[in-house]
C-alpha cells in the first residue's frame, strides 16, 4: 500500500483520475450473489459527495471567470510594447486555427464514427444512486455576466498603471488559484469516481468508455495535423525547414508528456527554440509569454469532447453557436491556471453557458480532459516554438521597445514582487501560485 501512495502521488492528478475511473468500474460492475460488490448504500454517500461538489463548482465558476480573466487580460494591456501584442495576437490565431480546425473534423467524422452510439441516457444518470440529500450553492453572478464583467474590468485595468484595484485583482487570482489547487483539484477524483459509480450501476459506462477512446484517438490525429501545419507556416516565413524545426522541437514535446506544465517545460522549450535559430531575446520573450496564452492543444482536446459528448447525448448546438464558443475558448484560454486540468476547468463556464451542458456533462469533459492533459500540454508548448520563429523573423532578432525580454515575470507589471511584499512568510508569488498558465 505505501508503494502504491507513493505511485498515485508521483503521477499526480491524471493517475488518481484514471484510479478513480477503473475502481467505479470494477466496483460498480462486480456481483455477488446478484448484489454489487460495492453496496447501494455505500454508493449514494459518493452520489451525496458528487452532487455537492457539483453544487459547489457551479458556485466557483463565475469567481474563477473573474478571477482569472480579469487579471490575464490586464496583463496583456501592458509589457514589451507592441509585441506584446503581435505575439498575444499571433496565439490566438493559432488557437481559434485550432478550434476551427477540430470543428471541421468533428463535424465530417464524429457523425459516422459515433453513428451507432447514443449516451442519451447518460445525461441526468442519477437514478440508480440518489444522494441522501442536496445543499442549493447558488452561483453569486450568472456565467455570462463574469464574463462580460471580466472583459469590462479587464481592459479597463490595463489602462491604468498599477492601480490599487489591479493589484486587488492579482490577490484575488492568486486566492482562486488555491482555490482551484488545494480544494477543486485534489476532490476532482472523488466527483469522477461518484460519477462513473453512478454510469456503472445504470449500465452507461462501458458505452461512455467506448465512445471516448474513438474520441481520443481522432484528437491525437488531430494535433498531428495542428503542429504539421504550424510549423509548415511558421517555416515559409521564417525561412526555416519545417520538418527539422519541429524534429528540433521533440524534446520539449517528449518533456511534457513528462511533466504536463507548460511552465515546467520553458527551460527545454526555450532551449531548443534556441536551436532553431531563434535569437536568445526573441526565445526569452515568447516562450514564457506563449506558455501562458498559447493553447491550441487544449483547445482542440475541449472542443472535440464537447462535440462528441452534445452529438451521442442528442443536445442541439447550432453552428453559429458552437463559431462563438471557438472565440470565447479561445480568449479563456489564456486565463487557464498554472495547475494541471486548468484549462478544462477555467472552460467549464462557457459549457455551461454557451452550449448548455448540464452537471454529470461537464463531469465527463473534465474526466477525458485530465486523461489527455499530457497531450494537449505537449502540443501547446511544442507550438510556441514555430510561434517564435514567426516572431523572431518579424523583429529581426530584437525586442527593443520596452520590458526585460529575459524576465517573462515583468509582462505582467511586477505581480510577484508585489506579492512578496504584501505577503506573510510562506506565501510569497511563488506559494501562492502566480507563475506562467499550464495546460
Amino acid at each position: 500500500m505505501p508503494k502504491l501512495r507513493r505511485a498515485l502521488s508521483k503521477g499526480g492528478i491524471l493517475v488518481w483520475v484514471l484510479a478513480a475511473i477503473v475502481l467505479a468500474l470494477v466496483l460498480g460492475s462486480v456481483r455477488i450473489g446478484g448484489n454489487h460488490l460495492l453496496p447501494v448504500g455505500v454508493g449514494r454517500v459518493f452520489a451525496t459527495f458528487s452532487d455537492l461538489f457539483s453544487q459547489f463548482l457551479t458556485f466557483s465558476i463565475p469567481l474563477i471567470i473573474v478571477g482569472l480573466v480579469t487579471p490575464a487580460i490586464a496583463d496583456l494591456g501592458r509589457g514589451a510594447g507592441k509585441w506584446l501584442g503581435i505575439t498575444a495576437a499571433l496565439a490566438y490565431t493559432s488557437t481559434l486555427f485550432s478550434g476551427f480546425i477540430t470543428y471541421l473534423v468533428c463535424a465530417q467524422v464524429f457523425p459516422r464514427l459515433l453513428a451507432s452510439t447514443s449516451l442519451g441516457d447518460v445525461e441526468k444518470p442519477g437514478s440508480a444512486l440518489e444522494s441522501y440529500f442536496t445543499v442549493e450553492m447558488p452561483a453569486p453572478l450568472e456565467v455570462m455576466t463574469a464574463l462580460l464583467l471580466s472583459f469590462v474590468l479587464g481592459i479597463g485595468l490595463g489602462m491604468i498603471p498599477r492601480g490599487v484595484l489591479r493589484k486587488g485583482f492579482v490577490e484575488f487570482r492568486a486566492i482562486i488559484t488555491k482555490l482551484i489547487e488545494r480544494i477543486i483539484i485534489p476532490l476532482l477524483p472523488l466527483h469522477i469516481f461518484g460519477i462513473f459509480l453512478n454510469l456503472t450501476y445504470t449500465g452507461e459506462a462501458l458505452a461512455v468508455v467506448k465512445t471516448l477512446l474513438r474520441v481520443v484517438v481522432v484528437v491525437l490525429l488531430l494535433e498531428v495535423v495542428i503542429l504539421g501545419v504550424q510549423y509548415c507556416v511558421a517555416g515559409a516565413y521564417g525561412r526555416k525547414n519545417p520538418a527539422r524545426a519541429l524534429v528540433t522541437m521533440l524534446p520539449a514535446y517528449l518533456t511534457a508528456l513528462g511533466t504536463s506544465s507548460s511552465a515546467a517545460t520553458i527551460p527545454v522549450t526555450l532551449r531548443q527554440t534556441r536551436r532553431n535559430g531563434v535569437s536568445g531575446a526573441v526565445a526569452s520573450f515568447t516562450v514564457p509569454l506563449c506558455a501562458t496564452i498559447h493553447l491550441a492543444g487544449s483547445t482542440s482536446k475541449i472542443f472535440a469532447f464537447a462535440y462528441a459528448i452534445s452529438l451521442t447525448q442528442g443536445v442541439s448546438i447550432s453552428a453559429p453557436q458552437w463559431v462563438g464558443f471557438v472565440f470565447m475558448l479561445g480568449i479563456t484560454m489564456v486565463a487557464a491556471p498554472g495547475v494541471p486540468g486548468g484549462a478544462i476547468m477555467a472552460a467549464t463556464g462557457l459549457l455551461s453557458s454557451m452550449l448548455g451542458f448540464d452537471d454529470a456533462q461537464v463531469a465527463l469533459m473534465i474526466a477525458t480532459y485530465i486523461a489527455l492533459d499530457s497531450f494537449g500540454t505537449a502540443t501547446n508548448v511544442t507550438g510556441d516554438g514555430a510561434l517564435a520563429i514567426i516572431v523572431d523573423r518579424m523583429t529581426g532578432g530584437r525586442i527593443s521597445d520596452g520590458g526585460d525580454p529575459e524576465n517573462a515575470r515583468e509582462l505582467a507589471f511586477d505581480t510577484t514582487a508585489y506579492l512578496d511584499d504584501v505577503s506573510a512568510p510562506g506565501m510569497s508569488a511563488e506559494d501562492l501560485g502566480v507563475l506562467p498558465s499550464t495546460s
